[in-house]
């Protein structure tokens, strides 16, 4: 991403112009947002009125410019307590009509000074309706976003040639970029029951605290941790987690699962982590045209019939068949979870031995609450694994 700061564009009179240029040529004018400068990155759409702060904050969404559905964003601020990890994370951040004033009394600054801060060029002020609609129909692509006369002012032939020179998501291998270099330990609440060693491909922070809650104590390794480096934590379990880019890439996550599927530890992994259960028992991945983004997609659990609302964040899915149990080399298969909009994977079970997934984010943050179980799923596999080895 490139940018170059100015100053919070619409707290000035008179916000800068700004124009969005998609790579099939299709073209939105209008105003500054957040930094002045120019961006790049795939424009994916996101379905929640509320959470943007999370949003903004998760490392899946890196390389990611992401249009807000919901007209009127920015209404709370950002506060110092619901940041998913340590920066805003999406390339580009594109809204309809910025809230002017932000009222909450946990708020410490408005959304437009918070993007400004972090460099983050946003674009106000378009028919985010109709950018949806096209995205629906034609699909994510390749996205630039051009704000103050210095980006904006180019003609729009020259725009257009730098957009469809930028990297497609297709084929990136992210999640190295966005995890932790060192590894770090979150400590259980309470008593301590288990030691899980999660793999961080682009983790969010509620997911160990979701953990720790549950007495485990979490011990979250970079991404390119070896097999050795997550069994030397002696742990009960091993999660997986969210992250960016291609799945197709990740050859090295893959190959970690495995040794850990080979060892038969309880293993739990979420979005990209599924993505890798996918691929490690042998199931292809493949692009969803335009993914699922938002805090309002419903997923049946197949295993009890119930459905749930749920929070996702993802451009790839698991290519599995639904209607039967599969054979792989760690024993039986089959699609636990489906997304009741499109019938696309949302998770993944092994039925000879403790290893789950799904396709969506139970962290809740910021919300809804209803697969938060997956967790207590996650813990009864590693009771149970625990009084078989007593």
């Amino acid at each position: 991403m490139t940018t170059s700061k100015q100053g919070t564009a619409s707290q000035r009179k008179g916000a800068p112009p700004a124009v969005l240029v998609l790579e099939d040529g299709r073209i939105f004018r209008g105003r500054a947002y957040g930094a002045v400068g120019e961006t790049f990155g795939e424009a994916v759409f996101s379905t929640g009125m509320t959470g943007y702060q999370e949003t903004l904050t998760d490392p899946s969404y890196h390389r990611q410019v992401v249009v807000m559905t919901a007209p009127h964003v920015g209404n709370t601020g950002v506060n110092d307590e619901d940041d998913e990890s340590a920066r805003i994370w999406v390339s580009g951040y594109v809204v309809r009509d910025p809230a002017r004033v932000p009222s909450n009394w946990r708020a410490k600054r408005s959304l437009d000074e918070q993007l400004a801060n972090q460099g983050v060029v946003g674009i106000s002020g378009i028919d985010t309706r109709a950018l949806t609609r096209h995205l629906r129909e034609r699909g994510a692509m390749r996205v630039g976003i051009f704000s103050g006369e210095a980006f904006a002012g180019a003609g729009d032939d020259d725009l257009l040639a730098k957009v469809q020179a930028a990297p497609q998501m297709k084929g990136a291998d992210l999640s190295a970029e966005v995890a932790t270099k060192e590894a770090y330990v979150v400590p259980a609440i309470g008593t301590k029951k288990f030691t899980v060693a999660a793999v961080d491909l682009g983790i969010k922070g509620m997911t160990p605290q979701r953990m720790a809650e549950r007495g485990i104590e979490v011990h979250v390794l970079p991404a390119t941790a070896t097999v050795e480096d997550v069994y030397a934590v002696n742990p009960d379990g091993v999660f997986f987690s969210n992250g960016p880019g291609d799945p197709a890439t990740a050859d090295h996550p893959v190959s970690v699962m495995q040794g850990v599927l080979e060892r038969k530890t309880p293993l739990f992994g979420i979005c990209f982590g599924n993505q890798i259960l996918g691929r490690a028992l042998g199931f292809g991945t493949f692009k969803l045209k335009y993914g699922h983004r938002g805090i309002n997609q419903p997923v049946q659990d197949r295993t009890t019939g119930k459905v749930e609302v749920t929070a996702h964040n993802h451009g790839f899915a698991v290519d599995a068949p639904l209607d039967k149990v599969s054979d792989t080399p760690y024993g039986r298969a089959e699609v636990s979870h489906v997304c009741l909009n499109d019938q696309v994977v949302e998770g993944l079970q092994l039925l000879d031995q403790p290893a789950f997934s799904v396709q969506y984010h139970p962290e809740a943050a910021a919300g809804p609450h209803d697969a938060a179980y997956l967790f207590d799923r996650f813990v009864s596999l590693m009771t149970a694994e625990g009084a078989q080895r007593a």
